[in-house]
């Protein structure tokens, strides 16, 4: 079915009741490789039930979870916007959490279309999300960019030209974020069961040599490894992150960020710029366009 941008963008947003556990918390920073080192620095701030933290980035799978039964949907499906699960690819990512995120919880979430860009061979689809708490407080809003193929020729709009180049300065920081074989495996269990990810026959048809890692999860190993790396372990001082994806990581492979700093701001907050590579695969980008707001 042919795009229908008006139609899209008038819509009323989709409105759902999500909730998380405990439990969900400590699976998905397990799934991002935390407390590998159990031996020396269990992390029990992320690991252990007793004073838990929760990395901001959990937002993203907040229930989302196998066991709430809301697994990832085999396509887009919404007013105006009918696209079958083959012809899409996650393009890009943006997170901001306006207080500490809960290790339990109930959340009232709203998503819309907030704009669709027609790029010739293809549609680029922004989709926003708003998620509140029982009494009506802002949680964390997210803004997701879809690629679909295939699905342009709806308008003659192709949205606005957004050049990005890392600065030209060595960065003030290196991250290395190690990942391990099975690490799709663990990851999926956060509720996005793509065959992709696990598959190696799913992964073939659509490309790859063997499966590779969600996009989501290396969005998460960077959560992470600012919080660990800059921020001294706390989580409550990340308030923001946005990433485009540039490329694959294939589980066993380490993604290496730079990052740069600029100037805080008078508000307290400082802003950070990024970008992920692969080093096995010769530092090809995984991940660009990227900047994190923290709490200085």
């Amino acid at each position: 079915m042919p795009i229908d941008r008006d139609k899209a963008l008038t819509a009323d947003p989709s409105v759902r009741e999500i909730h998380w556990t405990t439990r969900d918390v400590l699976l998905y920073h397990l799934s991002l490789g935390a407390g590998a080192g159990a031996a020396t620095d269990p992390e029990l701030h992320l690991t252990f039930e007793d004073g838990l933290t929760v990395l901001p980035a959990f937002a993203l799978v907040a229930g989302s979870g196998i066991s709430s039964g809301e697994g990832a949907a085999p396509g887009l499906h919404l007013p105006g916007i009918d696209i079958d699960l083959r012809a899409l690819l996650h393009a890009g990512q943006g997170l901001r959490v306006h207080r500490p995120l809960p290790a339990s919880g109930t959340a009232t979430l709203r998503t819309r279309v907030a704009e669709v860009w027609d790029k010739g061979g293809a549609a680029l689809v922004v989709l926003e999300s708003s998620a509140t708490d029982p009494g009506g407080e802002p949680l964390w809003t997210t803004t997701t960019r879809i690629w679909a193929r295939g699905e342009g020729g709806f308008s003659q709009d192709p949205g606005p030209q957004e050049r990005w180049t890392a600065p030209d300065r060595p960065a003030d920081t290196v991250l290395t974020s190690v990942t391990t074989p099975q690490q799709a495996l663990w990851y999926r269990l956060n509720g996005d069961l793509n065959p992709l990810h696990a598959d190696p026959a799913a992964a073939r048809a659509a490309g790859f040599d063997r499966p590779i890692l969600h996009g989501l999860a290396s969005y998460g190993l960077v959560c992470k490894a600012l919080v660990d790396g800059i921020l001294g372990g706390d989580v409550t001082r990340l308030t923001g992150l946005t990433v485009r994806f540039a490329g694959p990581l294939v589980p066993g492979e380490s993604l290496v960020t730079s990052v740069w700093r600029d100037e805080p701001a008078d508000d307290g907050t400082g802003r950070l710029v990024l970008q992920s590579a692969c080093p096995q695969r010769d530092g090809a980008p995984v991940l660009t366009h990227a900047t994190a707001t923290v709490i200085s």
